[in-house]
């Protein structure tokens, strides 16, 4: 049953409804502490979208027993095939505009908002906005970039500067931090964003698209504000040093090349992709071997292709 859409009050005196995003695969235990967490608020969601990506552990008899406590407006999308997170988060992205939601606040499975974590990011009147992620002692861990460089082509690695590489903790944050990506790990925006830029593009499958849509939203004029006060606890450490032999690494390689390819400044910068494959298959006898070889040739091949913003994630108006 689909969750309708109620009124109800921030601090600017607006009306505003949210629907909370989450994609969940094969992680019930960690999905299960996420949903307290959001029974825990002091702002009641209007909608708790969650899209189960297939999952074969025990996530739809977890998800079933939730439903029968009612204590979320839970509403259970379950995929036949798993569509990766970026598919995950088109999907219920999709839901939550059709069903006339004001903004869409998109969490991951393994994070857990502070109680007054959507009372906090509710209260602020800005159409982009990111939480603040902490680890479970505490330590400030939110790797948003303040500075995701797409005009300098000798920037290898465009994220030069993130939230938690300038500010030692939270305690010494300004209340709110302008950031130029994001994670879809506690992201919202409100409807305006995908009558503008529309949707979280699916065919990334995983990773990138967040950045994607955080610089689309950029692109468009829209500022992310970072806000201090509202807080995510990570459940799990980060672990973004995959395999680049392995099967994530062709789509690390391939994302990071549709990022360059679709939105670099100049020609240099979308020039990087080609020259970061020719590195490492010249390099593959010393490190990565064949198999990143084939892994980053692949992915150039298929990043060409994937250029422009497909149809179904462009704007909604």
């Amino acid at each position: 049953m689909t969750a309708q859409p109620t009124e109800r009050s921030n601090e600017t005196g607006t009306h505003e409804t949210v629907a909370v995003v989450v994609v969940t695969y094969n992680r019930s235990e960690l999905l299960t502490r996420m949903l307290d967490g959001l029974a825990a608020q002091t702002h009641r969601p209007d909608a708790v979208i969650v899209v189960d990506n297939a999952s074969t552990d025990d996530t739809a008899a977890v998800l079933a027993a939730r439903a029968e406590v009612g204590d979320l407006p839970l509403q259970v999308i379950t995929s036949p095939d798993n569509l990766g997170g970026a598919g995950g988060f088109h999907r219920g992205a999709l839901e939550s505009f059709d069903g006339g939601f004001d903004r869409t606040w998109l969490i991951d499975d393994d994070v857990v908002p502070a109680p007054d974590c959507l009372a906090v990011l509710m209260a602020a009147d800005e159409d982009t906005l990111m939480v603040v992620r902490e680890d479970l002692t505490g330590a400030l861990c939110e790797k948003a970039a303040i500075r995701f460089d797409l005009t300098n082509p000798l920037a290898i690695r465009p994220k030069t500067a993130s939230v938690d590489s300038v500010h030692a903790s939270r305690a010494e944050m300004p209340e709110r931090v302008a950031v130029e990506n994001v994670a879809f790990e506690g992201f919202m925006y409100r409807r305006v964003v995908a009558e503008t830029i529309g949707l979280p593009d699916p065919s990334f499958f995983i990773f990138y698209d967040d950045v994607d849509y955080a610089v689309r939203a950029r692109a468009a004029g829209f500022t992310i504000w970072a806000l201090r006060d509202a807080v995510l606890v990570r459940q799990l450490d980060f672990n973004q040093q995959h395999d680049l032999a392995g099967w994530k690494g062709y789509y690390m390689y391939r994302n990071l090349f549709v990022v360059h390819l679709r939105h670099g400044t100049n020609p240099l910068v979308r020039l990087k992709p080609w020259l970061i494959t020719a590195a490492v298959v010249a390099l593959s006898p010393l490190r990565g071997g064949r198999a990143e070889a084939g892994n980053v040739i692949r992915a150039m091949r298929d990043a060409r292709g994937m250029r422009a913003v497909p149809a179904e994630s462009r704007p909604r108006r």
